[in-house]
């Protein structure tokens, strides 16, 4: 996915496509684009482990079987060293967690923040529960669109995955700041066509991308 280099053009060019969506609607949109949803070293680190205490059993297989004394002493310094040296690529290395990660692992931390981003910034206190939280988080190659229920109960979810699909499909080609004017747009459309601006509507959510 994209390195997440977004410059000052990009973020001002984000607002005014908020700014222009929600001049159509009554709904409010929210950007929120994050370098990574967790550390992931203490499961980096027992992925780690696992590795190497399966590694010591197969050596201690192999060396029973071809007759070949390791002294237990020394067998267990070994282990003991693999595994500190592991710790400290995963400390010096921080990029190489994300390899000892299940996908699984990483989309329910990526998902977590995007719902801990949408209730920390407010998205769920808009007056007609209308607030849509755009979410990317690169390390994890993970999109996702979060309605509040007022929205969710007229938009189908199909139309928040083809959103999804702008965000990642451009991320992936490093075209951040595209694929959320695109997302922008068109989750604007929709937000228009089932809730059109009302005369005494007010903006109650900042119109900028916020970067964590």
């Amino acid at each position: 996915m994209s390195s997440g280099s977004m410059n000052e053009a990009d973020h001002a060019r984000i607002a005014e496509a908020i700014r222009a969506a929600e001049s159509r609607t009554s709904g409010e949109i929210y950007a929120v684009l994050a370098r990574r949803s967790d550390s992931y070293f203490y499961v980096a680190g027992f992925t780690a482990a696992c590795g190497i205490l399966f590694a010591a059993v197969v050596v201690a297989v192999a060396a029973h079987w071809y007759w070949f004394t390791l002294p237990l002493p020394v067998f267990g310094l070994a282990i003991l060293a693999a595994f500190l040296a592991a710790v400290l690529v995963l400390w010096l290395l921080p990029g190489i967690t994300m390899w000892l990660v299940p996908r699984r692992i990483r989309y329910k931390r990526a998902h977590l923040n995007a719902i801990q981003q949408f209730l920390a910034r407010n998205v769920h206190l808009t007056t007609q529960r209308t607030g849509v939280l755009l979410f990317v988080s690169l390390a994890e190659r993970y999109a996702e669109v979060v309605a509040d229920a007022g929205i969710n109960a007229k938009v189908h979810q199909d139309e928040w995955n083809g959103i999804v699909a702008i965000l990642t499909e451009h991320a992936d080609r490093d075209e951040l700041a595209d694929g959320f004017l695109k997302a922008i747009g068109r989750a604007g459309q929709l937000l228009e066509e089932h809730f059109p601006r009302g005369l005494d509507d007010a903006n109650e959510l900042d119109d900028h991308l916020v970067e964590l």
